[in-house]
């Protein structure tokens, strides 16, 4: 019985070891053009171009997708990205939107009723606050998307058009 159990134990060790050699050996690093385009877009996961975020955007340029995209990037973003895969810049593809300024959310606080679907719609949590409590928006963090707009149905949430500096 403890030879069994020894055994168990010594195989469980071995393969144990081998995975982790193995997993360390082969590991696959992300593509480091991914990385670099991720940088390169505006990150504000806002969904204009069709994918969910930046990164899934970034991996679909670096598989031959489109750059001219993102409206929220605009042209200049465009242009970084073109620079570095050393192609031709295109202008901004018009069916994903138009190039903007950079806005932030604004919650009129002595109107907000605690309603939280601005938070949820939030990518990139640039709100704060509690189920029936006052929210407010923490303007470092807010890229502008426009996302929380549109689920509150009260008019105590705007995207101001002066832009954010």
């Amino acid at each position: 019985m403890l030879a069994a159990l020894l055994a168990l134990v010594g195989l469980g060790t071995l393969f144990g070891g081998l995975l982790g050699y193995a997993a360390e050996k082969f590991k696959v690093g992300s593509d480091p053009i991914v990385q670099q385009l991720d940088e390169l877009l505006p990150q504000t996961q806002c969904g204009q171009c069709g994918f969910p975020g930046c990164r899934p955007y970034a991996q679909s340029i670096a598989d031959g997708d489109a750059i001219n995209k993102c409206p929220p990037g605009g042209q200049s973003t465009i242009n970084a990205i073109a620079n570095l895969l050393d192609i031709s810049a295109p202008s901004l593809d018009e069916e994903h939107g138009e190039e903007e300024i950079r806005t932030i959310a604004y919650i009129r606080e002595d109107e907000c009723i605690g309603c939280t679907k601005c938070i949820q719609a939030c990518p990139v949590d640039a709100i704060l606050g509690a189920a029936k409590l006052m929210h407010t928006v923490i303007a470092d963090e807010c890229t502008g998307c426009d996302l929380c707009v549109e689920p509150v149905s009260y008019t105590h949430l705007t995207l101001p058009t002066t832009p954010y500096v």
